[in-house]
């Protein structure tokens, strides 16, 4: 699957569903961001079930700052609508299929159990 260009408008809805959702917030003039391109595109290819989402932080500002994304490349992962990491930084291939094994692993019952515990 190719990647999904997330905007503003389409954001919440894609990544509101259940599943996974990975986002990388990049930009043109990122060097390390162009670099990581090319791994984050393989890996859309290998899981067909995931979304890969990109928010180019200069098209899509106001999206950057609801997230504070300081630092960029920024990889974000979502499942069933939660945030269950997010991080800066490019990942070498390897990392991103780790991140995206963990992100399978997880029990989101207990997710939202612990969520549901520090928003009190």
């Amino acid at each position: 699957m190719a990647t999904v260009a997330l905007t503003a408008e389409n954001f919440d809805e894609v990544t509101g569903k259940d599943g996974i959702v990975l986002v990388d917030f990049w930009a043109s003039w990122c060097g390390p961001c162009v670099r990581f391109a090319p791994t984050y595109e393989r890996s859309s290819e290998k899981h067909e079930g995931i979304t890969f989402g990109k928010v180019d932080t200069e098209a899509e500002q106001a999206l950057a700052a609801k997230f504070d994304i300081r630092s960029i490349p920024t990889i974000m992962a979502v499942r069933d609508g939660v945030i269950v990491f997010s991080q800066p930084g490019a990942l070498p291939e390897s990392a991103l299929e780790n991140l995206i094994e963990q992100v399978e692993k997880l029990d989101m019952d207990e997710v939202r159990q612990q969520l549901a515990a520090h928003s009190h």
